[in-house]
């Protein structure tokens, strides 16, 4: 049974609605989180998979074209390796919001497809989102969700930022 972990990218990997960034159009718009390589590399020691799930509405509504949405996350992917930090694939939804798509958050087609794709028991796995969609999305495709910031009672636990996210997973993990 392999086990794996999801991860949101904005606002779980990266800055997002900073005063650095509003938004991640280009590589070098994408900064990292304190402790996000750190915190990746801890999960890469006990789960077979970390994986990027994202939605990315920019490219349906125009802002980037596809191309340059998988060169920001071919740069994600490069700089954590150079920290030790793999991540196995990164799925996105570049739909735009209330197209109905059913790959989009918070629905849970991107976390079922890779799964489905890497053998991934998801009673096992963990989705970790900051935001209720991310939430929803892990809970429907059977997963438990963490939610990164506070006040989200669907969620199995709560923390301010990936690091202390990580500890708590696994931990759990050891508990079963």
């Amino acid at each position: 049974m392999k086990k794996a972990v999801f991860l949101d990218r904005d606002g779980v990997i990266n800055e997002v609605l900073t005063s650095r960034v509003k938004f991640v159009n280009q590589p070098e718009q994408l900064f990292f989180l304190p402790g996000v390589a750190e915190s990746i590399r801890r999960l890469n020691e006990v789960f077979d998979y970390v994986f990027v799930v994202t939605n990315q509405g920019g490219v349906g509504l125009g802002f980037m074209k596809e191309e340059q949405l998988q060169k920001i996350h071919d740069h994600m992917v490069n700089e954590l390796q150079k920290e030790g930090a793999e991540i196995k694939e990164v799925a996105y939804c570049p739909h735009k919001p209330k197209s109905g798509c059913a790959c989009r958050k918070p629905n849970s087609k991107m976390i079922e497809d890779l799964a489905e794709k890497y053998d991934v028991e998801l009673s096992a796995s963990y989705m970790v989102g900051d935001t209720d969609t991310d939430i929803l999305a892990g809970k429907k495709a059977g997963t438990k969700a963490v939610f990164i910031g506070n006040n989200d009672s669907n969620a199995d636990a709560e923390f301010p930022n990936l690091m202390n996210a990580v500890v708590w997973i696994l931990n759990d993990v050891m508990e079963q």
